[in-house]
């Protein structure tokens, strides 16, 4: 090319890139505006002492980029070397996009599955389809009955819920969708015919292009996802499928996973409310409160258990129940349910302490559990102002009874623990609780706690007692609350085995006191009530 940017000269390969002048018959080429103003850029500034740059742009739809040559021998001419890089450019915007695509995967799985919350998930899986893949989205969760649960995005950030009575069928593909077939391809489903509960609220502009693709699961397909593009652009690519298929199969599988979480979660919160130990504070002028730690801080239930089984009256005996089955964990209080389901079915029998266990030791033996348990029975009633006591022990730790001095005495009651020996035998001890007094049970999580000074020393029954001497005349609560929290403190952060405890008391004044017994509240009893009972 001359100074004044005219061709000079072109050969055969240049020829063919090259388009003729309109209605000119020369033989020269037109030269392209990006090779035009290169060219005068270089012509007006010269080379100086670097190498002049290379231009670069397109003919025809196809890229080049032209390398000038200069020199004194072409007299101020400029040769321009055009080289073709097409396909270069293909492979690296393919190649960018490729990228692009991976990280949009790998966002979308790290986001999603780092929340087990089902609607969480679904928001996201909108809005980050709307985001990335469409101008909207909507989710199309499983049938619930004949509804369905819709989460809409329209890229502006936020996600909508609905839940509504919908006909899949007017979604080409969306029922079989629904069913975990493969997706319908874009170009077979008409925009026109869209209904309006599949566009999100927020949508502006007519639908030009839609997909419908399956959001797998873990074996059930876990909804439908219909990625919606405006007329005013072009439509869904067949790349663009691919890549919104992968990303609905990360979506599923996240999905999946929420929804199995939630449902055995649900499940686990059913059977725990059974294994949870009651909630108890007086019944029939009785004072009873307990207090549980299972071994790992993040359990809530355990090898140990406690129960109160409030009698018809007050003339009937409350039964009073807590033991520690060996082991911890979650095989530990599979069996501390079934012993407290048989001893809930054993409350006719109450009243013979020995039979009880008998008939427990012999249901322990007959079950797949190769474990062994103990347990202590406390049968108490009030009368004439006293609470009187039958303590049946089962290989247990002695009951402790705080005096209204502070001192404190051991009931002795003995006997062999249950599920390891043919036959079981234990004696049975009575008791009598003045005003203000206390009868504690407690597990071995509790005086075997391991901590102190130097971290290895056990709790022991001697400060458990010297702890106790100082509760005289408290509330039951307050007695479990302190013992659970001295063996806290000497615990520190040592690992420790489960820890139960119960108390029993005599109330110093009981007029108007509500009857509590698994959250449920009973009237306050008139001062005449309380005369009545103390007299039967």
């Amino acid at each position: 090319m001359g100074r004044g940017g005219d061709v000079v000269e072109v050969n055969e390969a240049a020829r063919s890139i090259l388009p003729r002048p309109a209605d000119d018959d020369r033989p020269e080429r037109s030269v392209p505006s990006w090779l035009s103003d290169a060219h005068r850029r270089l012509t007006r500034t010269g080379t100086g002492t670097r190498p002049p740059e290379p231009a670069e742009g397109t003919i025809d739809e196809r890229t080049f980029r032209a390398h000038p040559t200069t020199g004194p021998a072409l007299d101020g001419d400029v040769v321009w070397w055009l080289v073709e890089d097409t396909d270069l450019r293909l492979t690296e915007q393919a190649l960018r996009s490729s990228r692009e695509r991976a990280a949009v995967l790998a966002e979308v799985s790290g986001v999603l599955l780092s929340s087990l919350n089902v609607d969480q998930c679904l928001d996201t899986t909108a809005r980050m389809a709307a985001d990335h893949l469409a101008d909207a989205a909507v989710v199309v969760a499983p049938a619930s009955g004949r509804r369905h649960a819709l989460t809409y995005a329209d890229g502006g950030g936020r996600a909508v819920r609905a839940t509504l009575e919908i006909d899949t069928g007017s979604v080409p593909g969306l029922a079989e969708a629904l069913q975990g077939f493969p997706p319908v391809p874009a170009r077979w489903i008409s925009p026109d015919d869209i209904p309006d509960w599949a566009v999100p609220p927020g949508f502006t502009g007519a639908v030009g292009s839609v997909i419908v693709a399956p959001l797998p699961g873990h074996g059930v397909p876990a909804g439908a996802l219909v990625l919606l593009r405006t007329g005013g652009r072009r439509a869904f690519s067949e790349d663009e499928e691919i890549f919104a298929r992968l990303f609905a199969a990360r979506a599923g599988a996240a999905l999946s996973a929420a929804r199995l979480y939630a449902e055995q979660s649900s499940i686990a919160a059913v059977l725990m409310r059974e294994l949870l130990p009651p909630t108890v504070r007086h019944v029939h002028g009785v004072g009873y409160a307990g207090r549980y730690r299972a071994s790992r801080d993040h359990e809530r239930i355990g090898g140990d258990f406690y129960d109160v089984h409030p009698g018809a009256d007050p003339s009937q005996e409350t039964l009073v129940v807590l033991g520690d089955v060996a082991g911890k964990g979650l095989e530990a209080a599979a069996l501390t349910g079934k012993i407290r389901s048989i001893l809930q079915a054993l409350l006719p029998l109450a009243g013979d302490h020995q039979r009880v266990l008998t008939l427990l030791n012999g249901a322990l033996l007959t079950s797949h559990h190769a474990r062994f348990a103990t347990l202590v029975l406390v049968s108490a009633r009030r009368r004439t102002g006293q609470v009187h006591l039958r303590v049946t022990s089962a290989g247990h730790l002695p009951a402790l009874i705080v005096r209204r001095d502070g001192q404190v005495e051991e009931v002795d009651a003995s006997g062999q623990l249950i599920g390891a020996l043919p036959r079981v035998h234990a004696r049975t001890a009575t008791a009598v609780l003045g005003p203000g007094e206390t009868c504690l049970l407690y597990t071995d999580g509790i005086t075997e706690a391991r901590g102190g000074p130097l971290g290895d020393q056990m709790y022991g029954e001697h400060r458990l007692r010297a702890a106790l001497a100082e509760c005289a005349r408290m509330p039951a609560e307050a007695v479990v609350e302190r013992v659970q929290m001295l063996a806290a403190q000497w615990l520190g952060g040592s690992r420790h085995d489960d820890m139960a405890a119960l108390a029993v008391t005599n109330p110093t004044n009981n007029r108007g006191r509500l009857h509590l017994v698994d959250g449920h509240t009973a009237r306050p009893r008139a001062a005449q009530d309380w005369t009545e009972e103390e007299g039967a």
